[in-house]
């Protein structure tokens, strides 16, 4: 009997032990919008080389899907959306920590499509066939978009050519393979990806607000040392350097 008790205590000893590297190795949840993708995986590269022992997932979509997940529970220690309606949308649930909130990036709406294309302006656009656009119910840059077409007056006669997308990059692979005559898209999904589809013009900002992407670390996230850890180099001028290099604004 007593050598199944020290059997049991050793056997008990080492699974804790072999247990605790998995314990002390930092693992994050990430949702972010889907155009920042690029960006955001470099950044995450950037900051786990500085800290192997931190593991992030990423999890990229429209904001609206994203902010549905982490209300039905879905696992997010930091949400960064590309608009604040989405955010506040969290922070009216109490589900985002109010004091993290900050300014991640800016962007620009523009317009993409072939060359050949002969859109110059929102004015051009009714001439078209199809237009591809985030869906505007989860998509901000579908937001930003119907915004835009409501307050140039072309709201009506664009209804029947819209062609809606998940997010802003499948909107601009709509466009890149010529399924739609354009898309509205960021300028840094445009830069990235276009090869075929090129901006045509871009949306003038007095139609819509400004492209703001806001960030907030859930309430489980401000828990979190490591969650913390990577919202502080987010905020860093290194960090800051590399959005800028992918396009996007930090003023």
């Amino acid at each position: 009997m007593k050598n199944m008790i020290m059997n049991a205590i050793t056997l008990a000893f080492c699974c804790i032990l072999f247990a605790a590297p998995a314990a002390l190795a930092g693992e994050l949840n990430l949702s972010a919008a889907a155009s920042l993708k690029d960006a955001i995986n470099e950044l995450s590269a950037v900051f786990v080389q500085k800290h192997p022992e931190v593991k992030i997932a990423r999890n990229y979509g429209g904001s609206g899907v994203l902010a549905k997940q982490i209300e039905q529970g879905a696992p997010a220690d930091l949400f960064i959306s590309a608009n604040p309606e989405w955010l506040d949308y969290l922070r009216e649930r109490k589900l985002v920590e109010s004091a993290t909130i900050g300014t991640f990036a800016y962007n620009t709406l523009v317009f993409a499509g072939a060359a050949k294309q002969q859109a110059a302006g929102m004015n051009d656009l009714p001439k078209l066939r199809k237009i591809a656009v985030g869906s505007p119910r989860s998509v901000p840059a579908g937001e930003y978009a119907l915004e835009a077409m409501r307050k140039a007056g072309i709201e009506k006669e664009l209804a029947g050519k819209l062609v809606m997308a998940k997010d802003v990059r499948e909107a601009m692979k709509y466009a890149e393979l010529g399924e739609v005559d354009g898309a509205f898209v960021y300028r840094t999904d445009a830069l990235l990806l276009g090869k075929q589809a090129k901006i045509l013009f871009v949306v003038p900002e007095g139609l819509h607000g400004r492209v703001t992407y806001p960030l907030a670390l859930t309430v489980a996230g401000a828990k979190k040392k490591e969650a913390r850890g990577f919202l502080r180099f987010l905020r860093s001028v290194e960090a800051k350097r590399i959005l800028v290099r992918y396009g996007f604004a930090v003023k």
